[in-house]
């Protein structure tokens, strides 16, 4: 079959596409069109398979020998054969197995439920202080000032690392999650030194467990498990580059946007609030609506078919999850719409949708995202009531990250008790 790109879809790898927000219609009309299509790039000048179907991502992803994160890379970007084998080789999102595992066996030990479970007192603390210091304004920028503040905490805290250095790390991931944004990351050298300087920080922290082993992730990731020895020095200095970027920005996305489905949908958000237990559920409903990362790419290895299309040894394929999550025919006709009680229908829903992928390079922070995002709206709902914008969002130029930027907002402002009595 005659490869034909697309010429009247957007270019769903082209930043510009999301810089105002997720095309909604757009991906619905492609999705609808077919799982499958061969698309055109005229910013990078590489075509691609537009992959839209869950059983074809599904498919995809879980035969990592037939479609390559390594061979050039899990990003839409295109690097120099220089490039990747420099800096992409080295992150284990880039990686294809038996290389990828070693670093995920000895995190997956970490991260299991039981584990993230023992951090809830810890995390709801944090929680609660993040919203003590906007409650009484009634009035913040939630994305830096309410949304990125656990996230950020949390793995730094698991990492060991001082609360000092939080606002280093906060402009450092920003300028390498979003160096396709000019207002975040002038250039992709900015990218660059901001990640040689989380570089070195992990340097010290490797340096410093030598002297003086800890007992924390650092540790873990060094130390090693009974099954598996630990990672040497370059391994571990590339994994914790992912790890703190991954690992703060994505709750961090997804928090923002289900807090502006919350002021766009008033009357569920009363639902929450009255029904406070449903919340976890309605997390799981933005996850959905709105994924951290909106699409992953693969290399074929060879010549396959999928969906009756003939895809060639070498061809680039990108994963969208954004369209998946919202098929129609996965999660019912209104599956366009934002509803927190779709869990409800639905108990299996954290199960169906493809916010963290699946296969090979399923997070492996699912549990650890989902009990920060859990904790965080536990802490907002019942007291930042009625929140409103106040100005415009401003969300991130990325074609990676589902980002906001900013968000104004105004709510109720909270009186405090002492001054209620009075």
């Amino acid at each position: 079959m005659n490869k034909c790109p697309f010429a009247d879809f957007q270019n769903l790898i082209d930043p510009d596409t999301y810089a105002n927000g997720m095309p909604y219609d757009e991906l619905a009309r492609i999705r609808r069109s077919g799982p499958i299509h061969y698309m055109d790039d005229p910013t990078r000048g590489v075509p691609y398979w537009l992959v839209t179907g869950r059983d074809e991502i599904d498919f995809i992803s879980k035969n990592p020998q037939l479609f390559s994160n390594e061979a050039r890379t899990a990003l839409a970007d295109e690097f120099t054969q220089e490039e990747i084998d420099s800096i992409q080789s080295n992150m284990t999102i880039n990686m294809d197995p038996p290389r990828q595992m070693k670093s995920r066996k000895i995190v997956r030990a970490t991260f299991t439920p039981r584990a993230v479970d023992s951090y809830e007192a810890r995390f709801r603390e944090h929680a609660k202080n993040i919203v003590d210091k906007v409650a009484s304004r009634g009035e913040c920028e939630f994305v830096e000032e309410v949304a990125a503040e656990l996230p950020l905490l949390a793995i730094l805290e698991l990492c060991g690392i001082p609360a000092e250095d939080r606002k280093d790390f906060f402009e450092w991931t920003n300028t390498m999650m979003f160096n396709q944004d000019s207002e975040m990351a002038v250039d992709q050298e900015a990218a660059q030194i901001a990640s040689f300087h989380v570089i070195e920080y992990a340097m010290k922290l490797a340096a410093e467990h030598k002297d003086n082993p800890k007992d924390d992730i650092i540790g873990a990731l060094l130390r090693g498990t009974e099954r598996e020895e630990g990672l040497n020095e370059d391994e571990f200095v590339w994994f914790f580059l992912m790890l703190i970027a991954a690992g703060n920005e994505s709750t961090r996305t997804v928090t923002s946007h289900g807090m502006r489905l919350l002021m766009d949908h008033p009357d569920q958000l009363e639902y929450l609030v009255e029904n406070p237990d449903r919340i976890p559920g309605a997390c799981e409903e933005m996850l959905r609506y709105n994924t951290a990362f909106i699409l992953m790419r693969r290399t074929a290895m060879e010549d396959v078919e999928i969906a009756g299309k003939q895809i060639s040894k070498g061809d680039k394929i990108i994963l969208h999850y954004h369209t998946v999550n919202q098929d129609e025919s996965i999660f019912g006709e209104d599956a366009m719409a934002f509803d927190v009680r779709r869990a409800e229908r639905m108990p299996d829903l954290y199960n169906q949708h493809r916010a963290f992928g699946i296969g090979q390079h399923f997070c492996l922070g699912t549990h650890l995202a989902r009990l920060e995002m859990r904790v965080m709206f536990e802490e907002i709902i019942p007291r930042l009531r009625h929140p409103k914008l106040a100005g415009p969002i401003e969300y991130t130029r990325s074609s990676l990250v589902n980002g906001i930027k900013r968000m104004p907002i105004t709510f109720d402002p909270e009186v405090k008790q002492d001054e209620a009595a009075a």
